[in-house]
């Protein structure tokens, strides 16, 4: 159950549904016994005289105490009855029908109070997943799967609303029923009461080793969900790809084995489930049996201390009622073993560390205006997998360095590293002397803007895709910024301008039109710090050279860090640096690295005839 503590603190302050909760359920729960109370007088009046009908001819005196409202009720039934006999029934019909009405109006007040709680408490933790999500480092998510991550915020959260929160809801609930029901039980026969609580344990203890086994079969299949998501986001995703190469088969195939894995885990989760409401059916007959056998033999005794039949069928009648109940615990017992395993889930993610995060002393980056150091670095995404070795160098502030070199060399990771997507494993990035992990990482992005190789826009409107983060924008602003990256005539020419929504990922714009949403996303933002990697890599040949003019214009007296492939668009950088295999192994401008003899640079100018 720690895990349960741990989830119901996120439904603080509790004071605010506990003290109505339970003031509901008590009353609801004192009418549910009372109406069934209700049978003995009604039968004993339909069926047997009454020879103390003489105790109730005067009112008795008020007090506060439950002889007294017993006294009462007697006192107003056979004073109806001395005036008509149809009027006393027709009065134990009004106080059982009100009962029920009471019983019933209370039981909806705590459930609707629960319900309150149990909303608010799914609220909070799908936004302390969310918000730990956000906080992760990016390397977190490389060795997660994205449709897991998906499964844990949706299908084991609901499963938190639907299976635990209200199983946690009948086991704090169900339990004042049960005991209001035995108190009544006792109080009409003691030696039945103790009889049927010996028979109890014996049927609970087969229903607890049944619901022990569920949490194995309730793991399996919420981690067959998070495969389920992740084969279908990466079809949607790469549904061109997976058309173009003829595997629709195999994509489907997939699909199916991973369903048919999550229709068994399911399957043997159900199974156990239900048994134990069906075996709780079986114990609670079996109780029933034994019950009308040991009653039996009371009333035919001939004892009326003992059990008459007003009491015997009053007992029968309230005990059937403790069946329900019970059987509502026993099947939430079995729903908390489910949603402890969705529980655990959750809690994974909210337990991760994050690894990278401000100090407790971090200080505010106010302005920029030295230059940015990479002192000695070294940086590995595992401790046996290094990438970068050692790399040092500077961007004075207003200057561009650009990184050329083969794919897989490190240019996108030093990129990441310097708004500390990633932190270096040894050595620093230093900005105006400061060491960037001593700085506030909202801070240090806040002169920062990105244009990155892979297109990322979100599926909103055009004006929101641009003026991301600025809810305060003005369309004059983004208009200059869209104009800036060569995308104002084709945004024009969409549907609403600039409030066309987009699509999912920018689906209904070319590859083209999304790079330069990109840029005047990054142009909008009117940063110090430009980082580039591979700006124009989606553009045809006339809209790199206008957006190509555009990014020389913006670049002009900020800092920018371009990461290029296509080496027309960096030949104008104050510093290129050559990198293979994790180092630099030339560094100069255009004219000085095509000086070097058989250098790289110059073998890749001459890879893309560029002289």
């Amino acid at each position: 159950m720690k895990i349960y503590r741990r989830l119901l603190a996120y439904g603080k302050p509790y004071s605010a549904f506990i003290i109505p909760f339970f003031s509901f359920t008590l009353i609801a729960t004192f009418f549910s016994v009372f109406e069934l109370a209700l049978l003995i007088p009604l039968l004993n009046f339909l069926f047997y005289p009454s020879p103390d009908a003489a105790h109730y001819v005067t009112a008795p005196h008020f007090s506060m105490s439950a002889t007294y409202f017993k006294d009462l009720f007697y006192y107003q039934m056979y004073h109806f009855k001395s005036l008509k006999p149809i009027y006393a029934l027709y009065f134990m019909s009004a106080i059982v029908f009100s009962a029920v009405v009471c019983s019933n109006l209370f039981s909806y007040l705590a459930d609707l109070t629960m319900i309150k709680a149990r909303t608010l408490l799914v609220k909070r933790i799908r936004e302390a997943i969310f918000e730990k999500i956000n906080y992760l480092q990016l390397g977190y998510f490389t060795n997660e799967h994205k449709g897991d991550l998906l499964s844990r915020m949706n299908s084991d959260v609901f499963e938190i609303e639907a299976v635990a929160a209200n199983s946690v809801e009948i086991l704090f609930k169900q339990p004042y029923l049960i005991v209001g029901y035995f108190v009544a039980l006792f109080l009409i026969s003691a030696k039945l009461t103790l009889f049927t609580l010996i028979l109890i344990p014996i049927s609970a203890t087969g229903i607890a080793l049944v619901t022990k086994k569920l949490k194995k079969e309730a793991n399996a299949a919420q981690a067959s969900v998070g495969r389920l998501l992740t084969i279908i986001d990466e079809t949607l995703t790469g549904m061109r790809i997976i058309r173009s190469f003829n595997a629709t088969k195999f994509v489907l195939n997939r699909f199916s084995n991973e369903n048919d894995i999550y229709r068994r885990a399911t399957l043997k989760g159900f199974a156990k489930r239900e048994l134990a409401p069906a075996f709780s059916e079986i114990s609670g007959v079996m109780i029933v049996a034994a019950i009308l056998i040991y009653s039996g033999s009371l009333i035919l005794s001939h004892d009326p201390a003992a059990l008459n039949a007003g009491k015997f069928i009053a007992f029968i009648a309230i005990f059937s009622q403790v069946i329900s109940p019970a059987k509502a615990m026993v099947a939430a017992m079995a729903n908390v073993q489910r949603g402890q395993a969705a529980g655990e889930r959750i809690l994974q993610v909210i337990d991760t560390p994050i690894l990278i995060q401000d100090k407790p002393n971090a200080i505010d980056l106010k302005s920029f205006n030295d230059k940015i150091e990479f002192t000695n670095i070294s940086f590995g995404y595992t401790a046996d997998r290094q990438i970068l070795h050692n790399i040092s160098f500077n961007i004075p502030k207003g200057k561009t360095v650009a990184m050329v070199g083969p794919s897989g060399v490190g240019k996108s990771t030093i990129a990441d590293l310097v708004p500390r997507f990633y932190d270096v494993t040894a050595g620093s990035i230093l900005i105006d002397g400061k060491d960037i992990r001593d700085i506030k990482m909202e801070s240090l992005r806040s002169h920062m803007s990105f244009v990155t190789q892979d297109t990322f826009l979100f599926n909103d409107s055009i004006f929101n895709n641009i003026a991301l983060g600025k809810p305060d924008a003005t369309e004059e602003q983004v208009m200059q910024a869209a104009k800036i990256a060569n995308a104002h005539d084709f945004i024009i020419h969409t549907e609403n301008g600039y409030h066309t929504n987009i699509g999912d990922r920018g689906i209904r714009l070319s590859g083209g039109q999304r790079q330069r949403l990109s840029i005047a996303r990054a142009v909008f933002k009117n940063p110090e710090i430009l980082i580039l990697d591979e700006a124009t890599s989606a553009l045809d040949t006339e809209s790199e050279r206008l957006v190509q003019g555009a990014l020389s214009n913006l670049m002009k007296g900020r800092t920018t860090l371009v990461i290029a492939h296509r080496l027309s668009t960096i030949q104008q950088a104050d510093e290129i640096l050559v990198m293979q295999d994790g180092k630099i192994i030339e560094r100069g401008s255009h004219q000085q690295l095509l000086g070097i003899e058989n250098g790289n640079y110059q073998r890749l100018i001459k890879l893309q005839e560029l002289v």
